[in-house]
Formats: C-alpha cells, sequence, structure tokens
C-alpha cells in the first residue's frame, strides 16, 4: 500500500501537477511559444497596404502585404477611401495622418494567446480594442507629367491593432520615401526585417532595426505612474548604433493640437469625459487625426470607451448610420474635412473647427463659444460652436502659464507635458472620489468563508455616492471652483448612465478587478484550510465534490488570471493530490483521470 501510494503521489503531481503548472504559466507572459513565420509581424501589424488612384477605378488597394493577410471587400473600400486626402484638402507633397475603422463581423480573432496575455499589462487606454483597426498613412502626391492625370498620386498604410500613433507615425516617415523610390522588393524586406522583431513586451527596452537604423522604445504598462514617462535615452556605449530613440510610442504633440482652441480646453475635457458627440472639421486629415486623438488622450488614464474616428469620410461604412437625423447624434468623435459636412452634421450638438494647425507662435486671442447657428461653412471662423455651459469655473492659471510659455518661447514638447500634467489631475481629481467609493463596496476579508461561494460586492447607489462628496470630494485634491456635484450627477444620472460609457466602462473595469479578488481571497482562504482532515470527516461523495471544486478553482484561476500567488497555487495543488490519495484506488483512479470545466 505504501509503494502503491508513492506510485500514485509521483502519477498525480505529475498529472495533476502539470494542471497547476498550467496555471502559473497561464499567468506570466508565454514567451516560450515556439513562434510561426509571420507571428512576430502580425505581433505589431496586420498587414501593410499600398493604396493608388486608378483613372477608371479611382482608389484601389494595389498591395497586401504579407500576401496572405486577410481584408474583406469591405475592409478594403473603408481602406481605400480613407488613405486619401478629400479632394478639397489640397495636399501636394507628403502627408501623414491616421484613421481607424470597426472590423468586419464573424472575423476570427487571432489566435496567439500570448499577446493577450501582451494586452494585460498595458494600461488602460492602450489595451486593444479587438472591434477595430488603425490605419497610419504616408501619402505622397506630386505632379508628374508622364501620368493622365498630370499627379502621381499613392498611399502607403500600416494596418494594426496597435493605436502607438507616434511610433508607427516614426516607422512610416523611415520607409515610405525610400518605398516611393524602391518599389515592391523594399517592402517586402521591410516587412521581413518586422518579422524578426521582439514581440510588443510592455515595460522592456526594445531595441527595433528597420532599414538600416535601430530604434529604441518602451511601451508603458499598468504599473507606471500615471503621467510619468520612463526616458528612453542613449547613455551606453553599447547604444552607439541607436539612431532614434523613442520619448513614447502614443502621444501626440498636445498643445499644438489645442492651441487654435486654447481657451475651450476645460470645456473640452468635460464633453469628452461625457461623451458627448464631437465633431472636429479641420482643412487636412493631418489636423483632424491629431485633434481627435488629442481630444480622446486628455481624459487619461480614463479609458475613452465610445468611438473615434481620426479621419472619416461620406464613403465611411458608417456614414449613414452616424449623419442620421431620425435619431440624436451618438456618442462619438469625428475629424471630418470635406465641406459636406459642415451641412450634414450641423444638427451635432459640438462642433470644434480648426484652422491650419501650426507651431504656435503666439497664442490666438480668446474667443467666445459660437452658436451652433453660426457654423454654415468649412470656411466658418475657427472656434468651439456649442451651446454647453461648463460645470466648472474656467482655470485662469493653466491659461496663464502656457502664454507664459509661449512669449517665452517654451519648446511645444514642454507645453505639452504641462497641459497634459493639468489634464491628468483634472480627471484623477474627479476619479478619486468614485475610486474610494467604489472600495467601499468590497466585503470585509473577514466575511470570505473558505466553506462558502465568495461573497458579492455591494451595489452601487448614486445617493450614496453623492452623499460621499461633501467630505470626501474633489475639492481634496483640486482648488478648481465649480459645480462638481452637477458634473458627477450628469455622469451617474439614470438619463446619461449608459451615455456615458466612459464611466460605464471605468466601473466595469473596476467590478471585474473586485471580483477577481474576492475570489483570489477566497482560494487563499481554502489553502490555509486542513482539506485533508476535513475529508476525513466527511463522506467520499462530498470529498470528490470538494476534489473537483478545488480543480475548478485551479482552473479558473489560470482562465481568468487571478491575482493569486504562485505559491498559493501550488499550495492548493499539493491540498489536492494529499485529498486523493486519502481515497481508496478505484476513485484515486477516475479523480487523476478527470478534467473540469
Amino acid at each position: 500500500r505504501g509503494r502503491g501510494a508513492m506510485s500514485r503521489r509521483e502519477r498525480s503531481s505529475g498529472g495533476a501537477g502539470a494542471a497547476g503548472g498550467d496555471v502559473v504559466a497561464a499567468a506570466a507572459p508565454e514567451r516560450r511559444l515556439s513562434l510561426l513565420p509571420w507571428d512576430c509581424f502580425s505581433a505589431w501589424l496586420h498587414c501593410v497596404c499600398v493604396v493608388g488612384f486608378d483613372l477608371e477605378l479611382g482608389q484601389a488597394v494595389e498591395v497586401i502585404y504579407p500576401p496572405h493577410s486577410k481584408l474583406t471587400d469591405k475592409e478594403k473600400t473603408n481602406i481605400c477611401y480613407l488613405s486619401f486626402p478629400d479632394s478639397n484638402s489640397g495636399c501636394l507633397g507628403d502627408t501623414q495622418f491616421c484613421f481607424r475603422f470597426r472590423r468586419s463581423s464573424g472575423r476570427k480573432v487571432s489566435l496567439c494567446c500570448f499577446l493577450d496575455q501582451l494586452d494585460r499589462d498595458l494600461p488602460v487606454y492602450l489595451k486593444k480594442d479587438p472591434a477595430y483597426y488603425y490605419g497610419y498613412v504616408y501619402f505622397r502626391q506630386v505632379r508628374d507629367k508622364s501620368l493622365k492625370r498630370g499627379y502621381f498620386q499613392k498611399s502607403l498604410v500600416l494596418i494594426s491593432k496597435l493605436p502607438y500613433v507616434h511610433f508607427f507615425r516614426t516607422i512610416l516617415k523611415q520607409i515610405a520615401p525610400e518605398y516611393f523610390e524602391k518599389s515592391e522588393a523594399f517592402l517586402e524586406a521591410v516587412c521581413s526585417e518586422i518579422d524578426r522583431w521582439p514581440p510588443p513586451v510592455p515595460g522592456e527596452i526594445l531595441h527595433l532595426p528597420i532599414m538600416g537604423i535601430v530604434m529604441k522604445l518602451r511601451i508603458p504598462t499598468y504599473r507606471d505612474k500615471p503621467g510619468t514617462t520612463q526616458v528612453v535615452q542613449n547613455m551606453h556605449q553599447a547604444d552607439a548604433q541607436i539612431s532614434v530613440a523613442l520619448p513614447t510610442v502614443h502621444e501626440v504633440d498636445l498643445f499644438r493640437c489645442f492651441c487654435p482652441v486654447f481657451f475651450h480646453i476645460q470645456m473640452l475635457w468635460e464633453l469628452v469625459l461625457l461623451g458627448e458627440p464631437l465633431v472636429v472639421m479641420a482643412p487636412s486629415p493631418s489636423e483632424s487625426s491629431e485633434t481627435v486623438l488629442a481630444l480622446v488622450s486628455c481624459i487619461s488614464p480614463l479609458k475613452y470607451c465610445s468611438d473615434f474616428r481620426p479621419y472619416f469620410t461620406i464613403h465611411d461604412s458608417e456614414f449613414k448610420e452616424y449623419t442620421t437625423r431620425t435619431q440624436a447624434p451618438p456618442s462619438v468623435i469625428l475629424g471630418v474635412t470635406n465641406p459636406f459636412f459642415a451641412k450634414t452634421l450641423q444638427h451635432w450638438p459640438h462642433i470644434i473647427r480648426i484652422g491650419d494647425i501650426k507651431l504656435p507662435g503666439e497664442i490666438p486671442k480668446q474667443v467666445k463659444v459660437k452658436k451652433l447657428k453660426n457654423l454654415k461653412t468649412l470656411d466658418s471662423k475657427p472656434g468651439v460652436y456649442t451651446s454647453y455651459k461648463t460645470y466648472l469655473n474656467k482655470d485662469e492659471e493653466i491659461i496663464k502659464q502656457l502664454q507664459k510659455g509661449v512669449q517665452q518661447k517654451r519648446p511645444s514638447e514642454a507645453q505639452s507635458v504641462i497641459l497634459r500634467r493639468y489634464f491628468l489631475e483634472l480627471t484623477e481629481s474627479f476619479i478619486i472620489p468614485l475610486e474610494r467609493y467604489v472600495a467601499s463596496l468590497m466585503p470585509l476579508q473577514k466575511c470570505i468563508s473558505p466553506w462558502k461561494s465568495p461573497p458579492q460586492l455591494r451595489q452601487f447607489s448614486q445617493e450614496d455616492f453623492m452623499k460621499t462628496l461633501e467630505k470626501a470630494g474633489p475639492q481634496l485634491t483640486s482648488g478648481l471652483k465649480g459645480d462638481w456635484i452637477g458634473l458627477y450627477r450628469r455622469v451617474l444620472s439614470s438619463a446619461h448612465f449608459l451615455k456615458s460609457p466612459n464611466f460605464d466602462g471605468w466601473f466595469r473595469s473596476r467590478q471585474k478587478e473586485m471580483t477577481q479578488k474576492l475570489e483570489a481571497l477566497h482560494l487563499e482562504a481554502l489553502c490555509n484550510e486542513n482539506l485533508v482532515f476535513w475529508s476525513q470527516k466527511h463522506t467520499e461523495v462530498e470529498t470528490v465534490d470538494l476534489v473537483l471544486k478545488l480543480k475548478n478553482k485551479l482552473l479558473q484561476a489560470g482562465r481568468e488570471h487571478l491575482p493569486v500567488k504562485t505559491d498559493t497555487l501550488k499550495k492548493l495543488q499539493t491540498h489536492i493530490d494529499d485529498i486523493i490519495l486519502a481515497l481508496p484506488d478505484d476513485l484515486q483512479d477516475i479523480l487523476l483521470k478527470t478534467g473540469t470545466t
């Protein structure tokens, strides 16, 4: 019996133990997976497209690389129209911008589970949205008398799920001019080089070679303190070959983007926070896309949860859905350049009209918010057209600080840092009271019993939350006066609760985190019990039921990536093994073979 028990223990730890090992491995990035050709490429890009102009067909996708990349006809059509500026933009020379479009429904999600592992380590605002692709464009239009139209017009487009705007812009700046000279063979070489890159692991310093240069960068993680940027510099001798050190992978020049509507930054922050419908009317896709991205980022570290389109055209597959007058405008931010939109979207409640974005030598004179009825054409003066009244008083300090920066010729990057910090403090002042209240919905640890299901979170009560604001409201972290209570009511009121996707998205995320924490604490409570002693005092049926429940707990910990220490999982596996070994041989054999759901 002793020897038999020994061999069964080996069997037990080899079989069931392997399951425990899998759980532990599942909690860390799976970097040991053997990668197939194009797996590394797919971690960064879906594909590269070349869009040209055909006299008979108009815009057409000429090349998709790698050739096996799949795009539906609807996706190709969207890429075609979004990769060229509207004819009225008059973009001569080279233009860079980005767009975002819906993936076709029914598409298979990538099987690369290790990419999902990487996604979990990202800050919430950088996580991939599986329903959308980004398109990063380098468009060239130059006179060419040898062509019938008299112009060479072509776009090199990178299609990716990653929102790393600055990174892909830098890549295109490096490869596009050379591609227009060398054509397809060069593109193939670029893609092969990308396929040799390491995966985009958050928190690691990455060295990425691309056509003779090496880029050094770091992707942020959710552990980074909001508002801080890990500076990537060429500091070591070993970095001698580094050609480009990127200070950020995703940020735009915030100050440059907001300069045309400088006096309304606080109002725009409120509108974005509330998920209000916003349209940006700009002279070119570069201006529209950068301004939309700046707006989306101004509520960071909150994730902007509604749809946003940095560049939107009348050919977009969602054009009818977003411009219909039969229902209220949706919660979305659109960037447009076609004059047609001045008429089509004149029923929208908030319109931002911007002129050419230049590096600001001077801040525009203070302008009042304009009435919507005054916006008739895209030639209307730059400004914000809305009837919205802000809840918070205008912060004169930030305006003075940035005006002083312009007078002192402070670099735009430094101005952007000041503005980003201002928005961050505003967002955190708004969210901290909510965080504090939601944390109080968590049951006390003493309520967690190993022999009962984990307790539920208490329900969110708007009334109870509002009562906390008198003593623990935004006044603790912000000197900004105004109707904070009104702003919270607008976000939380039943009429706006589902219309405020940013709060809804944040709350769902916090709910999930706290529920997982309760599951993890329940697991730890189980591990601290003498389960073998318990099983000896209960029937075989009850013991088998316990073993199956414990096995399910282990699988759940791996599947849902519960915040559990590896030692706790190993301890639970040992408990399972010990309980099984105390059972009769026939039950041992059954339980060792039994997987669970």
